[in-house]
């Protein structure tokens, strides 16, 4: 599958009307079975299903190492439209049920409250012990860079992008996607699989911050998130609660810092 197409369309402004083709992000579900029961079925831009079903079991709290699958997938013709994960049994008895679409808390979006829902992932994720510090001058060039690794976005104007940046401003891993989520679940994935997770420490985002992007970096060990856009209040809360650094664009120059501050030094803020 494409991971964009081309369609014909007509252009009407104040002076002409006229047919013109255009290019479309392509949006098509993704089915991830864990040990050969339906767990969740996203809706991404084709590409990248192995690494995005291996950082999305990772993100969900499924598994903690790549050696706790078994077996990983795109199963036979049926292009690519579902992945089966296959966990080892000591993993399989470790989690004992909760696969069996617990759906874990990103999951859910109503019937609970900000407090409660904070309180309920501290249960499963640690605050991040990092002391990893960046530039305010480094944190601006991650931010400008992001436009860099988005071709799709520039053929479609339709997707959100990742990018997954070590200290050395090195970009270990990148992905772009019709959802923010799974835009992030890529580029966690690709280096989940290779054991190089462990050298991303910025998350660099096109989109704002929700407290499930704040949830995945805390599973992945990611300590600083950076993104064009504020973050929301719960994603703040539970910033602060498991030690992440949030920061954003501001609207003239510079960036907003919302907490975890102390990694972002300054040097030529004036």
């Amino acid at each position: 599958m494409n991971s964009f197409s081309n369609i014909a369309i007509v252009h009407k402004d104040s002076k002409k009307i006229q047919p013109i083709s255009i290019d479309l992000v392509a949006e098509e579900p993704l089915s991830i079975r864990v040990d050969g029961s339906p767990y969740a079925v996203v809706m991404r831009t084709p590409g990248d299903e192995i690494p995005h079903a291996a950082g999305f079991c990772l993100t969900e709290g499924i598994i903690d190492n790549p050696e706790d699958i078994s077996s990983l997938a795109c199963c036979d013709n049926q292009d690519n439209c579902v992945v089966t994960v296959t966990l080892t049994a000591d993993r399989r008895k470790k989690n004992a049920g909760c696969v069996d679409r617990r759906g874990y808390i990103s999951q859910t979006s109503c019937g609970i409250c900000g407090k409660e829902l904070i309180e309920d992932i501290s249960k499963d994720i640690y605050p991040i012990v990092d002391d990893t510090a960046i530039t305010f001058s480094d944190s601006i060039a991650c931010l400008e860079n992001l436009f860099n690794h988005q071709p799709l976005h520039q053929k479609t104007r339709s997707t959100h992008a990742a990018l997954l940046i070590g200290t050395d401003s090195t970009v270990w891993s990148s992905a772009e996607d019709v959802g923010r989520h799974n835009a992030v679940d890529k580029a966690i994935g690709k280096l989940f699989l290779n054991a190089h997770l462990v050298q991303a420490k910025i998350l660099v985002l096109s989109s704002r911050i929700s407290y499930e992007l704040v949830q995945k970096c805390a599973r992945a060990r990611i300590p600083i998130i950076l993104a064009v856009s504020r973050p929301t209040s719960l994603a703040v809360e539970l910033a602060i609660r498991l030690n992440i650094t949030l920061a954003c664009l501001a609207p003239q120059s510079g960036i907003f810092v919302f907490c975890g501050g102390y990694r972002l030094l300054s040097d030529t803020v004036t």
